[in-house]
């Protein structure tokens, strides 16, 4: 195995490059590919950027001149739906372009000529890591932010979410507009800006993925002053821990 992590911005990937035994950096096309051992894990980091195409690209060239076998994206998103409070975590079952519209010519979300709608997560990656992501909550997660004075959010009642995520070229930081989308996808619980364009650049080229999205905000007019501060102070230990747990799991697998 050779596991891809891809995150959009440097403060949800922090620390995990520092951690990697043997760390070799390459720079190609605009970014900065981090390969080493991660908790025993033959693993590559790298920072897509925001949107689709830079998240696709990124995803791409991971597998074609990296040669990664699995990938998994982490970062943080806005909640979709009224049970996904801030602080909790989003492992995706399947991922959806809400901003795909190429009607009459295929239905809506539609990804033109593959007949599909929703990209599918690995089952087996999905499952470590949503048992990552809830072995952090349960045990470590009051530790870290106790240890750094964060209290910005209660984490006594952050859980695991599972299901759908949908991405799009827009950051949603309307509450109109996310009712709109919730109407027209009632089961969405999370939505980004990168995820869906990576499951499928895996789809297409058969390499198993999955993404884990910790909530910042609430996709509403707060969003954006929300989501800055999650990031730079919260979304970096989600990410360093879940993912340290998920290197455990997948070396004892």
């Amino acid at each position: 195995m050779r596991l891809g992590i891809i995150s959009a911005l440097k403060e949800e990937q922090q620390g995990l490059v520092d951690a990697m035994s043997g760390p070799q950096r390459h720079n190609y096309a605009m970014r900065e590919f981090t390969l080493g051992l991660l908790w025993n894990i033959d693993a590559v980091c790298v920072l897509s950027r925001i949107g689709k195409v830079a998240a696709a690209m990124t995803a791409s060239i991971l597998v074609e001149k990296y040669g990664v076998t699995h990938i998994v994206f982490t970062g943080v998103a806005g909640s979709g739906d009224k049970t996904v409070k801030v602080g909790d975590i989003v492992v995706a079952e399947a991922l959806l372009q809400h901003d795909l519209d190429a009607r009459p010519l295929f239905p809506r979300f539609e990804v033109p000529l593959t007949g599909l709608q929703r990209f599918a997560s690995d089952a087996c990656l999905c499952e470590h890591l949503a048992q990552a992501a809830g072995d952090f909550l349960r045990v470590g997660a009051h530790d870290v932010f106790n240890a750094l004075e964060i209290k910005t959010f209660s984490l006594q009642h952050s859980q695991v979410h599972r299901g759908l995520i949908a991405s799009g070229d827009q950051f949603i930081g309307s509450a109109a507009h996310l009712r709109q989308l919730k109407q027209d996808l009632p089961d969405l619980l999370a939505v980004e800006m990168e995820g869906a364009a990576v499951a499928q650049v895996c789809f297409e080229l058969g390499v198993p993925f999955t993404v884990m999205r910790t909530i910042s905000d609430n996709a509403n007019e707060e969003a954006a002053v929300d989501f800055m501060h999650f990031v730079q102070t919260v979304a970096s230990r989600y990410a360093f821990h879940v993912v340290h747990n998920l290197c455990l799991r997948l070396a004892q697998a």
